[in-house]
């Protein structure tokens, strides 16, 4: 038998992710060593392996073969653009993505004027405004506090992940616009779906009984 292969997001996210598979039995011991130096950890028994990588890398490795099964944030996924299969909201990791900008920025994207949008996902701002909205805009990608933007008057607006909203209110922004609902998902190498389809199935439709 095969190893399939799991890439999991860093953090919260792998935290989230291995609690729900316990509940179907899928368990790996090491990774709960906080010391281990190790990259990729394995469940003999069951024939699994897991890796951890940064979100943006996981739809790569899932797209390449690297690895067979992904789990990642609705937001890289979009972001990513890779060429998968996205099988599964596992319903943590609960956010938005939206438009936020001061009060006022409100009146220049009702009217389509020509704005400037900051931030960290490009693909994700043009597809809103441009095909979506019908809205030219000037998008500047940036990769830190994507809230300073608007304050120092970089841009008129932002797009960006909001989980409580309480950054925004503490710097004088409001969500203007909602651009898409987000949560972990599980995405699948489209060739590993074919080979290894009853085994992939199977954990997909514990998982389902369990959320």
């Amino acid at each position: 038998m095969e190893y399939i292969t799991f890439a999991l997001g860093k953090g919260r996210l792998a935290k989230k992710t291995l609690e729900l598979f316990e509940k179907i039995g899928i368990t790996c011991e090491e990774m709960k060593d906080p010391d281990s130096r190790k990259l990729i950890f394995a469940n003999e028994e069951l024939k699994l392996k897991f890796f951890l990588s940064k979100g943006p890398d996981v739809p790569t490795y899932v797209e390449y073969g690297a690895a067979d099964i992904g789990i990642v944030g609705k937001d890289t996924i979009l972001e990513e653009g890779r060429r998968l299969f996205e099988v599964l909201d596992l319903g943590f990791g609960k956010c938005r993505m939206c438009v936020c900008g001061p009060e006022q920025a409100q009146e220049r994207l009702q009217h389509h004027e020509l704005i400037r949008v900051a931030t960290k996902y490009p693909n994700i701002a043009k597809d809103y405004f441009y095909n979506k909205k019908h809205q030219t805009v000037e998008i500047i990608k940036l990769n830190g506090s994507i809230e300073l933007a608007p304050i120092v008057g970089l841009s008129e607006v932002i797009v960006d992940i909001v989980e409580t909203g309480s950054t925004l209110r503490e710097n004088g922004l409001v969500v203007l616009e909602e651009v898409c609902p987000l949560s972990a998902r599980m995405v699948v190498n489209q060739v590993s779906m074919k080979m290894e389809n009853e085994r992939i199935t199977k954990i997909i439709n514990d998982l389902k009984h369990v959320i």
